[in-house]
C-alpha cells in the first residue's frame, strides 16, 4: 500500500478519553483532530479551548455532517455509543466507537448491520489490540511458538470511590465492572482463543447493584480456558498469560496499556519483550483506522466486527446468563 493519507477527525464527546485520543494524535501523522461535537455549545467550546480544536458544534448532527471531518470518534459514555455512531455511519464517515461498543450485542449488531448496509468503516476502539506488545503476542502465537495454547489468563480491577453518579457505578451511565473494565480480558481471550462455547461466571454486585467483581471461566471448542476478573472495587495485578505446550507468555502489570512481557519457552532461556513508546497508545487505533480506509477496506483484520458482536454476546451472557435482559439497551 502506498502512503497513507492523516484522517481529520471529528470527536463525539467531550470526556477523558476524548481529551486522551486528541492529545495522542500528535504522535502520528495519520491523523489530526479537527471539530468537536457535544450536546450542548458550553462544552463543544470549553472542550475546543482545552484541545486547541478549532471547530466546535453544538450537536452530533452538525458534527457529522461537517465537510471538514473523514472520521468520526465517538467517546461518550457507552450507553450513547449507538446513536452518534449511527448519524455518523448515515452521513458517509468512518467510524471509531470507543469501548465497549454498546451496551449489548443486540445493539452492536443493529450497528454492524447499518455499517455494511451503508458501506462505511467501523472499528471498536479497543485500542489494546493495536499496541505494539500486542502484536507481538499475537506473532508469537500465530507462528506456533507456544505449541498448542491451553490457557488465558487475565485480570483488571481498579479502585473507584463510591459514589452512585460516577459513571462507573450509576446504572443509566452504563456502571458496572464487567463493560468498563472486564471487557479487556475478554478481548484478550477474544483475540487468542475466539468464541468460546461454555461461559461460567460469579457477578458480586457493588452498592448501587450494578455488577462491581465479576469472575469468568470460558470454555473453547479447542479445549482451552481462560480465566478472566475484574473489579471496580479494588486495585489488581492487571497482569495477563497465555500458556501453551511449548511455552508462555507473562504481560507485565497494566496488560491492557503499553508494557512488557517475557516469553518462556519450553526449553531455552526467557526472552524478555520492551518497547518504550510515546504517548499512551490511542494513537495506534487512529493509525489502524486511517490504514483500512486508505486500503479502501470496511472493517478492520485485527478488530473484526463480527468479533466485536461476539465479545458483547459474551458479555452479555455473563450478566444475563438466562437471556431475560437483565441490562437496559443503549437506545
Amino acid at each position: 500500500m502506498g502512503e497513507v493519507p492523516p484522517l481529520r477527525w471529528g470527536i463525539v464527546g467531550t470526556g477523558r478519553i476524548a481529551g486522551s485520543f486528541v492529545s495522542d494524535l500528535r504522535h502520528t501523522a495519520l491523523g489530526v483532530a479537527v471539530a468537536v461535537g457535544s450536546r450542548t455549545a458550553e462544552t463543544a467550546e470549553a472542550f475546543g479551548e482545552a484541545t486547541g480544536i478549532g471547530r466546535r458544534h453544538a450537536s452530533y448532527r452538525a458534527l457529522v455532517d461537517d465537510p471538514q471531518v473523514d472520521a468520526v470518534y465517538v467517546a461518550t459514555p457507552h450507553p450513547m455509543h449507538l446513536e452518534p455512531a449511527l448519524l455518523a455511519l448515515d452521513a458517509g464517515k468512518a467510524v471509531l466507537v470507543e469501548k465497549a461498543f454498546t451496551m449489548n450485542g443486540g445493539d452492536a449488531r443493529r450497528l454492524v448491520d447499518a455499517a455494511r448496509r451503508a458501506g462505511v468503516f467501523l472499528m471498536e476502539g479497543m485500542w489494546t489490540r493495536f499496541l505494539p506488545h500486542v502484536a507481538e503476542i499475537r506473532r508469537l502465537v500465530g507462528d506456533g511458538a507456544l505449541g498448542e495454547i491451553l490457557s488465558v489468563t487475565a485480570d483488571h480491577g481498579q479502585w473507584f470511590p463510591a459514589d452512585p453518579r460516577s459513571r462507573l457505578f450509576a446504572r443509566d451511565l452504563g456502571g458496572g465492572a464487567l463493560l468498563d473494565l472486564g471487557v479487556y480480558p475478554v478481548s484478550f481471550a477474544s483475540m487468542i482463543l475466539g468464541r468460546p462455547n461454555r461461559i461460567s461466571a460469579l457477578v458480586g454486585p457493588a452498592f448501587t447493584g450494578v455488577d462491581g467483581q465479576t469472575s469468568m471461566v470460558l470454555g473453547h471448542p479447542s479445549g482451552a480456558h481462560a480465566v478472566l476478573t475484574c473489579t471496580s472495587l479494588a486495585v489488581t495485578p492487571t497482569r495477563a498469560a497465555v500458556v501453551g505446550t511449548d511455552g508462555r507468555i507473562e504481560v507485565d502489570r497494566r496488560f491492557y496499556a503499553p508494557t512488557s512481557f517475557t516469553f518462556f519457552p519450553r526449553h531455552g532461556e526467557p526472552v524478555r519483550y520492551e518497547r518504550p513508546q510515546p504517548g499512551i497508545g490511542l494513537y495506534h487505533e487512529a493509525e489502524e483506522v486511517a490504514r483500512c480506509v486508505g486500503a479502501g477496506k470496511l472493517e478492520s483484520p485485527l478488530m473484526p466486527l463480527d468479533e466485536t458482536v461476539s465479545i458483547m454476546e459474551t458479555m452479555d451472557a455473563v450478566l444475563d446468563p438466562d437471556g431475560v435482559g437483565w441490562r437496559p439497551s443503549g437506545r
